[in-house]
Formats: C-alpha cells, structure tokens, sequence
C-alpha cells in the first residue's frame, strides 16, 4: 500500500476508535485534532501504537483513549488479558514509549 493511502487508512482508524472511546457528548474538535497531530507527525499511527500495546501488554485491546498531558499526547489503551483481568498500558503517541503498566 502507498505511503500516503497508509498514513489515511491509519488515520481514518484512528479516528473511529477515538469516536468510539470518547463519550457521545464529545467535542467533533477532539477529532480535529487527533487527526491533525497525526498529520503534523506528533502522534505516530494507531496501528504502531497498538502494535507496541500488544507488545506490552498481550491481550484484547477493549478501548482506546488519546488525550493530551502536560503538552505531550499520551495513549491509553485498556486490554483484556488471556487470564481475564482488565489492564492499562499508557504510551507516548510520539516515541511509542511505554509510560506506564497498571
């Protein structure tokens, strides 16, 4: 797949999941601007994040969240593991780091 169809097709997912996770009162404008630190290289694909998610933390990915701490953007993702508990794994959305396992 091209570069650019990539880069979109990992946005648009971004996107619907950040939809799905955000509550049904939520900004459009959270939206916007997930979409466009994506675009300005400030988030890294949803995809390479979950990918170091899995990496962390084996499981189910059962919700996303993106948000914004202290002017970095930070991921949460609340996995499902093969044992039944329900963790969270918190990633830097620029470095991919793992920031922290609960």
């Amino acid at each position: 797949m091209p570069k650019p169809v990539a880069a979109l097709a990992a946005a648009s997912l971004c996107l619907l999941l950040l939809q799905q996770a955000a509550p049904a009162s939520a900004d459009a404008s959270d939206q916007d601007r997930a979409r466009q630190a994506l675009e300005r290289g400030e988030i890294r694909p949803l995809d390479q994040v979950l990918a170091a998610a899995r990496k962390a933390l084996p499981g189910e990915v059962v919700k996303v969240e993106l948000e914004r701490d202290d002017g970095r953007w930070i991921y949460e993702i609340k996995v499902l593991t093969a044992e039944g508990e329900r963790r969270e794994v918190e990633i830097d959305a620029q470095s991919l780091a793992i920031l922290e396992i609960d």
